[in-house]
């Protein structure tokens, strides 16, 4: 028998051993257990942590199942090194300060593949692999079949044990159907139902940020299911207004071109409670079209219900340098952050930007649709 068809038994036999230890094993037992040289072992070790087919929750500490290997276990996930990497990118930039799971969906529950913990003494006791059942955790509650109408309805689960209290959101790679859960948990002492609540809006653009990287074109979870619960249009008032203005939504921005004819295009845009500020990269026809004819419309909105949107009318000025904290390049640093999750602190490079301010001369938003006869 060969080196390499030794090796390769010795490595079948390590991941076998973790796959039948859900708790993890120490690298003493396992090297015992495979009866290997230090150096040979370690190399082995080393190899499968490197290619993500094991995977260690601390330095020393136990070897567990691997991201890669999950995904051989069953786990519907084509793609898992970009599912994991975006996760970890965008809630690295979340404020929560609790702990952040990326889950998928199993026979008996959800299939934790990533893990961001809280910076915190008292925290859940995750580990990648693990598998939530339904009566334990709000994330297998997002898919079916334990999915119910009031989930269904609001686009979000919760969960409030003894121990833990939880916030799940679904991420949807089509824009509709569910294919993982971004999961919110902590010591139910510290976060009762009223502070999740006040953590769905952060978690909701995390789960729509998320789905937009991983291919979405819009963010609609359950949207077949929830057209028959449409509440009947209204006026935003101006608290919710003001509250729907902060969620990182592509605005549709409307001028007219030198013809004289309708030219409309999406932009990233900031609200500052008086105006919006909007940038535009060299070339950009509407940003010329904006010099000649100031006169703009912009249009927000959100493919989910309540179905809220807004529409402003005003007019765009160019900004110098001097009009808005920093320049220019200041604003485009806040809207890459605001939409991707970037850290604040990194430069635009490589292009000239344009940036106006437009003051609104009306501004008005509603919710619901127009369902009388």
């Amino acid at each position: 028998m060969s080196e390499v068809t030794k090796t390769l038994q010795k490595a079948f036999h390590l991941l076998e051993i973790l796959r039948e230890n859900s708790a993890g094993c120490p690298a003493p037992q396992l090297m015992r257990q495979l009866q290997m040289p230090r150096s040979s072992f370690f190399s082995l070790l080393n190899l499968l942590k490197e290619e993500e087919y094991i995977e260690q929750a601390q330095p020393r500490g136990n070897y567990f199942v691997g991201r890669r290997l999950l995904a051989w276990m069953g786990t519907p996930l084509p793609h898992w090194r970009e599912w994991v990497e975006a996760f970890e990118q965008e809630g690295a930039t979340q404020s929560l300060d609790e702990t952040l799971a990326l889950a998928l969906p199993h026979a008996q529950g959800a299939q934790l593949l990533a893990i961001l913990p809280a910076k915190r003494r008292l925290q859940p006791l995750f580990r990648v692999g693990e598998v939530l059942a339904s009566t334990e955790s709000a994330a297998p509650r997002l898919f079916p079949p334990w999915v119910d109408g009031e989930i269904r309805q609001q686009g979000y689960a919760l969960f409030e044990g003894r121990e833990l209290s939880e916030l799940a959101l679904p991420i949807c790679r089509d824009g509709t159907n569910p294919a993982a859960a971004l999961l919110l948990s902590a010591p139910t002492s510290r976060l009762d139902r009223p502070a999740l609540l006040r953590a769905l809006p952060t978690l909701r653009e995390l789960a729509m940020r998320l789905s937009y990287r991983l291919g979405a074109a819009f963010y609609s979870p359950y949207q077949g299911q929830m057209i028959a619960a449409l509440a009947e249009e209204r006026p935003l008032s101006q608290e919710e207004l003001a509250q729907f203005l902060q969620t990182p939504l592509v605005a549709r921005l409307a001028c007219l071109n030198r013809e004289g004819r309708p030219h409309v295009v999406p932009v990233w845009q900031e609200w500052d409670g008086k105006a919006f500020y909007v940038a535009a990269w060299e070339g950009s026809l509407w940003a010329d079209y904006l010099q000649e004819n100031p006169s703009v419309s912009l249009t927000i909105d959100e493919p989910w219900t309540p179905l809220r949107r807004v529409v402003a009318h005003g007019e765009a000025v160019q900004l110098q340098e001097t009009d808005y904290p920093g320049g220019t390049q200041a604003l485009v640093t806040r809207l890459r952050q605001r939409y991707l999750g970037e850290a604040i602190s990194k430069r635009v490079r490589g292009r000239a930007w344009q940036a106006f301010r437009i003051h609104p001369t009306s501004l008005r938003g509603w919710r619901g649709l127009p369902l009388g006869s």
